[in-house]
């Protein structure tokens, strides 16, 4: 089969590979859809580790991807909840389920935390296996597009989920890519009023306009946080930080209103500085999510009622074979770009 795996930075081929075989507790599913997260480009740019994964034991090079949906096409014999033919997106959290965090059901904070498409063979192929516990089916009206798009929606949805959101409330997001993108719509559906969103490109503001931002700041301008206490009567309720940069660390902390929060979401790639005494005499907090737990179905039911539209920040859509000119370069150089989905096999 074909799968676009990882050999080494700049190094992705997609290439002929073994058609994986179910073991027990696993299952087989013919991938329909996946779709590119920054997590693959930082893999793309910036590498994987090599060493084994402490659960999966695979180490590069490996196929990634963890962002898909499919139908089933196989069960081992010991997996009795889901069987072929269903439609079905993967929830691809890898866990030990024996750590003081697993125990606790906090299973994204396993101390030995991965990803299928990270630290084991992902969905970038034509057929991937998975565990029986990640599996989530989905109901006949949602699209296998829809479907591809409810992990990262997963982790807007939590992180809006757990932070102090209340309907009525003001936001800001700074950073409208897709998990920017995404944190708008889940906000919007949480109740938020106004809503606000900073970003360098001009064509994601229009697509945060397009997707139901109330004021869209360009990143550039030096007023940004006097703007948005102009706009909120002083602040916002919470301020999502999907950018994972300084500046709009400093933004968000310098956004928030006396008592307001602020939620990061990004991977930050270096440290940040936070400015304490501001943050204290706002008696504001700053809290952070990693992923996302127990929401799959929320996010599923979400996006069948039509409370979620996902479809929306899908901007292109390509095939396999073009995974790395079309999909891995086009993201990193062309930033009007949001989230591009992949189709992996040919029926």
């Amino acid at each position: 089969m074909k799968a676009a795996v990882w050999h080494n930075i700049n190094d992705v081929r997609v290439e002929q590979v073994q058609e994986p075989k179910v073991t027990s507790g696993q299952i087989k599913v013919k991938v329909e859809w996946a779709g590119i997260c920054g997590s693959d480009l930082h893999a793309y740019s910036h590498g994987l580790s090599s060493e084994p994964h402490p659960i999966s034991g695979q180490k590069p090079p490996l196929t990634l991807g963890h962002e898909f949906s499919g139908t089933i096409v196989e069960v081992a014999d010991d997996v009795t909840s889901h069987h072929a033919g269903e439609r079905v997106a993967i929830e691809p959290l890898i866990y030990c389920g024996e750590c003081y965090a697993c125990k606790r059901g906090y299973y994204n904070q396993c101390n030995k935390v991965g990803f299928v498409g990270l630290n084991r063979d992902g969905g970038f192929a034509e057929y991937v296996i998975v565990d029986e516990n990640m599996v989530h089916v989905l109901p006949d009206h949602v699209s296998f597009e829809e479907g591809a798009l409810v992990e990262p929606t997963a982790v807007s949805f939590y992180a809006v989920r757990e932070s102090k959101l209340k309907p009525g409330d003001s936001v800001a997001i700074f950073g409208a890519g897709p998990i920017g993108l995404l944190t708008l719509l889940s906000a919007k559906a949480a109740g938020a009023t106004k809503i606000i969103v900073v970003d360098l490109s001009e064509e994601r503001l229009e697509k945060a306009k397009e997707l139901g931002a109330t004021t869209i700041i360009n990143g550039m301008r030096s007023d940004i946080v006097e703007t948005i206490h102009q706009l909120t009567n002083g602040g916002v309720s919470v301020a999502y930080e999907c950018a994972g940069v300084q500046p709009t660390m400093t933004n968000a902390v310098a956004s928030v209103k006396q008592g307001g929060q602020v939620m990061a979401i990004a991977v930050f790639a270096k440290p940040v500085a936070i400015n304490m005494g501001q943050l204290m005499f706002k008696a504001a907090d700053i809290t952070s999510t990693l992923a996302y737990r127990h929401v799959f179905p929320e996010v599923i039911d979400m996006i069948a009622t039509g409370r979620l539209d996902v479809k929306s920040v899908i901007t292109k859509k390509i095939d396999l074979k073009d995974i790395v000119e079309e999909g891995f370069n086009q993201l990193i150089n062309d930033k009007k770009q949001a989230k591009i989905l992949v189709k992996t096999s040919s029926n």
